[in-house]
């Protein structure tokens, strides 16, 4: 079946300011005019339900190659397909790391029978170690979509602006993991929290001197650039200010950085540490801001699957923690449900504006473009029980948390990925 009608739905597009009750008709992978509806139609009933472009994330780690007792493209992108997912971006901290064609051909052929358009990020150096830069027209002609040293910073400076500069002239982004390595380092925000764990804090200052850096870098060379994670209230405001100067970075934060705070390291559950670190409440409410003000353009969810086993040692185990399958609903009951936004606001920052940062066709409804959509009960309630999400591995750190709204329909390219209903 090559064609589905969904009836009834509220349509809310906000690339084309449209909120309204209607049918939407999908037709050979994209999206066509109500008047082409044939009676092999497939219907749907979505009565009560919300619709919206599919969600784009710009920070997904696949393990794929080299991990994939973690996670694999195929079962990452089942957990984004679950979670209103349809295009993410693939960040090149593989093993091996994502400096080479073949890498990014593999991850791109494997992708094809994914339930997710998956685009590849390059790595800016050879195996993410700063000290011998990648072929970038080759990684580009073999299909890269961003470049990045993401999971690290990168370190040679000249590096990173020559990067930056060949990303321009090839119109893709450079995403920055903001960190100064030297200060960095520790398992947990710096402060009252890692005094109480007795363990090594990371202070703010690591993450707020590598985003001072990479935005003095775009203001000096005139380039754009892209902050990954921001978590710390001094980041924000260091963007919000280069934006009011003419500075072209965009930047996203994550849904755990707006929904919890260091407080949850107190459980001493590893599932809770990821990198940048859950930080404030001061910095928490920084994040929220940033979205309501423009500053931060985006949400991403820095998906970081890690095994039950990698997880089990609360300071020795690998920061990271899943988060696809419940970006949306947990961004929704922290913006959405609290009257702070539109369910129009939220898909900008979690489809629109990420489209455009990655300059793919998505983020509408328009007649003619990719069927990429997904469908929601904004009402219900549900709680995260880890066992019952759809990737490899469970360590997210919403687990128990009762959320508002559920993905029930995401439709890929005009298939139908995820079905609840």
């Amino acid at each position: 079946m090559n064609e589905i009608l969904i009836k009834g739905a509220r349509v809310i597009d906000p690339a084309n300011h449209l909120d309204e009750i209607s049918d939407i008709l999908i037709k050979d992978g994209h999206f066509a005019p109500l008047s082409e509806v044939s009676d092999k139609v497939q219907m749907i009933n979505a009565d009560g339900l919300i619709a919206v472009p599919g969600l784009v994330d710009l920070h997904v780690h696949l393990r794929d190659p080299g991990q994939t007792y973690k996670e694999d493209i195929i079962s990452g992108c089942r957990s984004a397909a679950a979670g209103g997912v349809t295009s993410l971006l693939a960040m090149p901290n593989t093993i091996p790391a994502v400096d080479t064609p073949e890498t990014v051909r593999y991850i791109l052929d494997k992708a094809k029978n994914a339930d997710a358009h998956v685009y590849v990020v390059g790595a800016i150096t050879k195996d993410l170690k700063s000290e011998q830069p990648t072929d970038i027209d080759a990684l580009k002609q073999a299909g890269i979509s961003a470049l990045s040293d993401d999971g690290k910073p990168v370190e040679n400076t000249c590096f990173m602006v020559e990067a930056m500069k060949k990303a321009a002239k090839l119109n893709i982004p450079v995403t920055a993991h903001c960190e100064d390595p030297y200060l960095a380092g520790g398992k947990v925000n710096e402060g009252e929290i890692s005094e109480i764990l007795g363990v090594k804090g990371m202070p703010a200052a690591a993450e707020d001197a590598g985003t001072a850096r990479e935005l003095s870098l775009a203001q000096a060379y005139h380039v754009p650039i892209h902050i990954c994670h921001v978590s710390t209230a001094t980041s924000y405001v260091m963007i919000k200010d280069a934006k009011k100067q003419g500075v072209q970075v965009t930047a996203e934060t994550g849904p755990h950085y707006l929904m919890l705070t260091q407080d949850e390291l107190l459980k001493r559950d590893a599932d809770y540490r990821m990198n940048p670190p859950l930080r404030t409440e001061y910095d928490r409410q920084a994040m929220i801001q940033g979205l309501l003000d423009g500053t931060i353009d985006a949400i991403a969810t820095d998906h970081a699957p890690h095994s039950p086993e990698d997880k089990s040692d609360f300071v020795n185990a690998p920061n990271g923690a899943i988060g696809m399958e419940t970006s949306f609903a947990a961004s929704y009951t922290v913006l959405v449900k609290t009257g702070l936004m539109t369910v129009a606001q939220l898909i900008e920052k979690m489809a629109v504006n990420p489209a455009h940062i990655l300059h793919i066709d998505a983020g509408t409804l328009s007649c003619g473009k990719p069927a990429d959509i997904m469908l929601f009960d904004p009402s219900e309630e549900w709680t995260v029980d880890p066992e019952k999400l759809h990737g490899k591995s469970k360590n997210t750190p919403f687990k128990g948390l009762t959320l508002t709204s559920k993905v029930k329909l995401t439709i890929c390219g005009g298939k139908i990925v995820y079905n609840e209903l």
